[in-house]
């Protein structure tokens, strides 16, 4: 590939110094380079060819078993001053960190290959794409972030001589987690990663990019980018709305952003088109509204889990052109995670390689196996999902796992109420993962873990964006909770596709056709505008879903918000100083209405 810009030349002539790979390959996007590629990493045992029959173009990969997630504790904001990571990031100073991995990665390329992956996040040359340029030993990598991103010729045409790219630098080393670092230096537009291999520490165009240095250089030019969903919601009458949403894992965050609306509703011609499922970068458009678009072109998924009923639209997704990482391997050359159906395979191999059968006693799949599938896939892929301006949001949606706290849905006041929403928003823990349940942990807008700068400012960034077009045509803000539980422990909403249920009041608010009960916390629907028709679910033997339970699930407990405010208060000290005052104002303001509706 001929490329001229100085700048890139540069960047790989210092790494490859660095690294001393035996041999430089550029990553030109074509099918010949991708098929050479996955014989080649079949041929050396990075990648194992699945039955072609079955999985046509589908390829399987085993991480290290020290090597299955993301690690927040060895990932690290290096801004040139600590405050500027703020108190919820890592931090370590851009000389040392630069250091650190200089001397780790010394020479770790020699006699190895060293790709090069010009990519583009976002639509090539749309107005939300941003360019990073990858360099990895590793030929997964290089097959995943194919289907992950716009990678090739046309990424360098599109370049052109801008310095405006993000550095991407990875090796694989020796996979020791004591020497295992996750660097972003935001000022300096690049990323460090060693000794990793798994793809949420390795893909750097996702979250390393896509949300810790995108959402830095949203903030410095007047834009965002956010851990959210994209979704389109298409009436009989063909009219599709936009909704952006963040949720925390395990919030089902993937089955609503590829939702289908229950029979009644799909008979009637309503429909659910998903844009993107994990990240949003957000433009204010020059009619003034906001504008979304995913910058990624695939999905790094969750298998465990996935199946026909929870979320069919995401199995099919893995039919074609799929890498699998860490799930069970079955003997005729296909693949298999708990939760797919109910006949686990025998005479398998699980995800570390060992035979495997369902009396094993260990997981065949690791709970946190992935599959990597391209967008396209999708059978309710919008058709908006690559237009270069993106699409225009009417609603932004928060949401966690509360069993008791939040209502089925409620809305903020305004735009700066919408942001002191989505600053307090928490999901509690559960007895699988933590032993304690209820105890609930802040994750302001799904973002505390890839927030590039620190989080104070963050917030005001989005006060600052609120600020950027009229109230009328900025996005309405909600918030959900599929989550609730009565006093026996039993959810009582179904969740799921019924979910659209809620969704379509959020756009009928949106639109003004429907009114709502002023609370404490914002606006709750009145209980006959969440349609129930045909709502077929069984809470607990002997108890199937009604209009009480509905109404229990729109209720606000004063009590219960009046705890919350004392942990809102020690979240935010925790953040600091840089916490907007307007947050402050109106957590006070949301405090006197509880305490003044209380008395009443």
């Amino acid at each position: 590939m001929d490329c001229q810009n100085a700048m890139v030349n540069q960047f790989i002539k210092e790494a490859a110094e660095l690294l001393q790979p035996e041999r430089i390959v550029w990553i030109d996007g074509s099918e010949q380079q991708t098929e050479e590629l996955r014989r080649l990493g079949c041929e050396r045992g990075e990648m194992i060819r699945l039955n072609q029959e079955k999985l046509p173009n589908c390829y399987y990969h085993r991480t290290a078993v020290n090597d299955v997630s993301r690690v927040e504790d060895r990932t690290f904001i290096c801004s040139r001053e600590k405050k500027h990571a703020g108190a919820t990031n890592n931090w370590m100073e851009p000389r040392r960190a630069y250091a650190l991995t200089d001397g780790i990665m010394r020479g770790r390329m020699k006699g190895r290959t060293m790709y090069v992956i010009p990519f583009s996040m976002g639509v090539v040359s749309s107005p939300f794409s941003k360019i990073g340029i990858e360099l990895t030993d590793s030929i997964y990598v290089v097959l995943n972030m194919l289907i992950m991103t716009r990678c090739g010729e046309q990424v360098i045409r599109a370049l052109g001589d801008s310095n405006d790219f993000v550095r991407g630098l990875h090796a694989l080393c020796d996979i020791d987690e004591q020497k295992r670092y996750i660097l972003q230096f935001p000022e300096d537009n690049a990323i460090r990663s060693c000794n990793s291999g798994y793809g949420g520490n390795v893909l750097l165009g996702k979250k390393c990019f896509a949300l810790r240095i995108a959402s830095y250089q949203g903030w410095k030019e007047g834009w965002m980018a956010e851990h959210m969903l994209i979704l389109g919601l298409e009436n009989p009458a063909g009219d599709v709305r936009y909704i952006a949403a963040a949720f925390p894992s395990a919030c089902g965050k993937t089955n609503l952003a590829m939702l289908i609306p229950p029979e009644g509703y799909r008979i009637k011609g309503y429909r659910v088109w998903t844009v993107g499922d994990d990240i949003a970068w957000i433009r204010v458009g020059p009619d003034g509204r906001f504008y979304a678009q995913n910058p990624e072109a695939g999905f790094f998924g969750v298998a465990p889990g996935t199946n026909e009923k929870s979320n069919p639209n995401a199995l099919a997704c893995t039919n074609e052109g799929t890498i699998f990482t860490n799930v069970a391997l079955k003997p005729d050359g296909t693949v298999w995670w708990e939760g797919l159906d109910k006949n686990p395979p025998r005479d398998a191999l699980d995800w570390t390689g060992k035979p495997w059968d369902p009396d094993s006693g260990v997981k065949g799949a690791h709970p946190n196996s992935r599959f990597t599938a391209p967008a396209r896939n999708c059978p309710c892929i919008s058709p908006e999902w690559e237009n270069p301006a993106g699409v225009p949001l009417e609603a932004i949606i928060f949401g966690g796992r509360r069993a008791k706290t939040a209502p089925l849905v409620y809305q903020s006041r305004d735009w700066d109420h919408g942001v002191f929403v989505g600053s307090i928003m928490a999901s509690e823990t559960t007895a699988a993962a933590t032993g304690a349940v209820g105890v609930p942990r802040r994750d302001p807008m799904s973002m505390l873990p890839f927030c590039g700068y620190d989080m104070g400012d963050y917030f005001q960034h989005w006060l600052d964006m609120g600020k950027m077009t009229t109230d009328d045509k900025l996005p309405k803000i909600f918030n959900v909770n599929w989550f609730r539980l009565d006093d026996k422990g039993n959810f009582i909403w179904p969740g799921f596709g019924e979910n659209f249920r809620v969704l379509q009041w959020i756009i009928a608010r949106c639109l003004g056709e429907v009114d709502a009960v002023e609370t404490p916390i914002g606006w709750v629907p009145y209980p006959e505008d969440i349609h129930i028709e045909g709502l077929d679910y069984q809470i607990c033997p002997n108890h199937r879903f009604g209009e009480e339970d509905l109404r229990r699930l729109l209720t606000i407990e004063n009590s219960l918000w009046l705890d919350e405010v004392a942990d809102i208060r020690a979240f935010y000290a925790k953040i600091g100083k840089t916490v907007p005052a307007k947050l402050i104002k109106e957590l006070n303001k949301m405090e006197a209405r509880l305490r003044e509706d209380a008395k009443a």
